[in-house]
């Protein structure tokens, strides 16, 4: 019996190293975990308090497939108050996680062997989800000279070649957690209007940036999709709940589409994301923790001789350069876990060509 050829995608190489990582731990073994983008935090006190409340007071059914109203509506004043931007409730989309976002986002814009242009290094999963439904990938190799983000040059190149279909970014960015400037967000944003090219902004890490606030996609363009999650700066990676903003005209077809394949977003998660927003005073304390890290990696990484890597603007993340030590990303993370029970993600994960 013959699988799909769409199943035949690469591994998502940090879940790998997790699976290594637990079976030291199993063993008896302590690992410090560096290897996963999740906030060491629990989700915040009101959060947790709502869902307790939930537990015990709601029946946890279905709810609409686009989601709660109460929630939308929050993540709606969210955008006037951070980003003084108008975003209809109407327009929010309730996903399982970012993760569900893309799936739907992908299905809903892109048909079989369009291409869709993507920043390397960049989010493994971008391109293995694209792959598996029959789309393709277009890798834009980034850089410092680039300040790790795609610039209209290349996209226009690629266009040129054979035309895109859609365009993601990624700011702050994994793995480099460098930020997109404004300007910049401006003319990919006026490129992808003025070719009829989707532009697809992931903004899961907003809130969780150190020199400047981020902006959203959808300042630069009416006709942009954003996605968004509780997991980073809510600390909420296990609840499994995101959002995406869409279009008022491509609504119907994404509810179509979560109808089908999720039915609803967990209810319960909703309940405690709604009330994640009450709880910004723990959530910048946490923020102020990983700016501290971001300063003792950075010092004690040069110290060390790891003295190379991507400006991190923001995020949690160190895209570091190994070249002086080796030129195995996936053998030096291997060694680094075995011998010192540090677990970290070889750059592999993020750009198969560079990432050595």
């Amino acid at each position: 019996m013959r699988v799909s050829q769409r199943s035949k995608i690469a591994s998502f190489m940090v879940m790998d190293v997790m699976r290594h990582a637990a079976a030291k731990e199993a063993a008896g073994e302590d690992v410090i975990h560096m290897e996963v983008g999740q906030p060491a935090t629990p989700a915040p006190e009101t959060a947790r308090a709502a869902a307790a409340h939930g537990l015990n007071s709601d029946t946890l059914g279905y709810t609409l497939a686009l989601g709660r109203m109460n929630l939308r509506q929050r993540i709606s004043e969210h955008y006037r108050d951070t980003y003084k931007v108008d975003v209809n409730a109407s327009r929010i989309v309730i996903t399982s996680g970012s993760s569900a976002g893309f799936v739907l986002t992908f299905l809903a814009l892109f048909d079989t062997g369009q291409r869709v242009a993507l920043p390397s290094p960049g989010y493994p999963c971008y391109r293995q989800i694209l792959t598996a439904l029959g789309q393709r990938p277009v890798l834009i190799e980034t850089g410092p000279d680039t300040r790790w983000m795609p610039t209209v040059a290349a996209l226009e190149a690629q266009h040129h070649a054979e035309p895109l279909a859609g365009v993601i970014l990624a700011s702050p960015a994994n793995p480099t957690g460098t930020m997109i400037t404004p300007e910049r967000l401006a003319e990919i944003a006026a490129f992808c209007d003025a070719n009829s090219i989707w532009l697809v902004s992931d903004e899961i890490y907003h809130g969780l940036s150190y020199d400047r606030p981020a902006q959203t996609a959808l300042v630069a363009s009416k006709r942009a999709l954003v996605i968004n999650s509780f997991s980073k700066y809510y600390s909420m990676t296990g609840w499994r709940i995101g959002w995406l903003i869409v279009p008022e005209d491509l609504v119907a077809t994404i509810e179509r589409l979560a109808q089908n394949f999720y039915i609803s977003p967990p209810t319960l998660s909703q309940i405690a994301a709604t009330a994640a927003f009450d709880g910004a005073k723990e959530l910048e304390a946490n923020k102020s923790v990983y700016a501290t890290n971001r300063t003792l990696l950075s010092a004690g990484l040069t110290e060390v001789g790891l003295d190379r890597f991507a400006p991190a603007d923001g995020a949690f993340y160190l895209y570091v350069d190994i070249t002086k030590f080796s030129d195995n990303a996936a053998n030096f993370a291997r060694q680094m876990l075995d011998e010192t029970g540090i677990a970290v993600t070889p750059g592999l994960d993020f750009d198969a060509h560079c990432g050595h």
